[in-house]
């Protein structure tokens, strides 16, 4: 079985679609925790089989398509670029495999719509990669919230502003490969909103643009029912301290540093008393649990677990979707060929 505490017995082997930097950070805490890594697939035969020496995959493929069509692989884990994602992710859907695919999920909402369908006509899982959802950390927080720790909750604050490469062609830059601050970074803070609050009523967002057409830094603000809000933004040439909050009519949670890792966070009254100090330090970096929960509703035959269900991934990428059109940033996959050829 697999267990709560974010290991495997290794029954369910994975595959790696692509060997870049966040491919290896999810393969090495699936090695230390259990997990069965049987493939790694890239474009080049070279660069999948220096993947796997040095993780110690069994299989390194000189292609996705034959990632895809290995027998021994139960599961793959897309880590391409955002662009890629959907197009990995029906291709590994149509060979019969899970996917757990990396946020942001797709470059939009229509995309992610066809990837959750597909999976779920094949009777297929389709878990979006959003790590953080899936930390103890988190798990605490949303039972504390279930418990009325903090009274109602009335506004959500998350930020995540890193200082990123500045080259013009490196991809974070380059509006071809899904550049820009909001996909990258303000997928965390937006998904946290979402996990608090769920899906908001009304959007407000504001951004600045840098000289190649994404966006620098993005701000927004949701608007719910009775008054609720959440506050988040990000930004990829300046850090902060990337801390989050919840706060409610009886309280507040405080998330420290870098609050999207396995971090302490502290429970506060009213009054500023500690009500509750977690901290719980977690083996490897932490990705090993969203592999858990992967593993878990393949062996329960459910295509959507409570924590980030595939209908949710979709509504997020939805909200991006509108927080891009306010700002003015559009992607190639937002133009859709129709069946006559013509542009929409």
């Amino acid at each position: 079985m697999t267990l709560s505490n974010g290991t495997s017995d290794g029954t369910i082997r994975w595959g790696i679609l692509g060997t870049g930097f966040i491919a290896g950070l999810q393969t090495r805490d699936l090695n230390e925790n259990g997990f069965t890594v049987q493939a790694v697939g890239s474009r080049s035969l070279e660069s999948s089989k220096a993947f796997a020496e040095l993780h110690g995959v069994m299989t390194a493929h000189g292609s996705y398509e034959d990632l895809v069509a290995d027998p021994m692989v139960d599961v793959v884990y897309i880590a391409t670029p955002h662009p890629f994602h959907h197009g990995n992710a029906l291709l590994a859907l149509n060979a019969g495999k899970h996917v757990l695919v990396e946020k942001a999920f797709t470059m939009n909402a229509r995309e992610a719509q066809e990837i959750v369908d597909l999976a779920e006509s094949k009777g297929l899982v389709a878990l979006e990669a959003m790590w953080t959802r899936f930390l103890p950390h988190m798990v605490r927080i949303r039972e504390l919230l279930q418990e009325g720790a903090i009274g109602e909750v009335r506004k959500v604050v998350a930020s995540h502003n890193q200082s990123l490469p500045k080259d013009p062609a490196h991809r974070l830059n380059d509006p071809a490969l899904g550049g820009g601050a909001l996909l990258d970074l303000g997928i965390y803070p937006i998904s946290f909103a979402f996990d608090i609050l769920g899906a908001p009523e009304t959007i407000r967002a504001s951004a600045s643009m840098t000289a190649t057409g994404v966006d620098r830094q993005t701000a927004a603000i949701f608007e719910y029912s009775g008054g609720r809000q959440a506050l988040v933004d990000c930004e990829l040439d300046a850090a902060s301290a990337n801390r989050a909050m919840v706060i409610g009519t009886e309280g507040w949670i405080d998330i420290e540093h870098t609050w999207y890792n396995p971090v302490p966070f502290t429970v506060f009254g009213v009054d500023g008393t500690v009500v509750e100090r977690y901290d719980q330090p977690v083996k490897s970096r932490g990705m090993q649990f969203q592999a858990a929960e992967m593993e878990r509703l393949i062996r329960a035959g459910e295509s959507a677990g409570s924590i980030l269900p595939p209908g949710e991934s979709v509504a997020i990428m939805a909200a991006m979707d509108e927080i891009r059109r306010q700002i003015g940033l559009r992607y190639d996959a937002d133009t859709v060929v129709s069946e006559e050829g013509a542009k929409k």
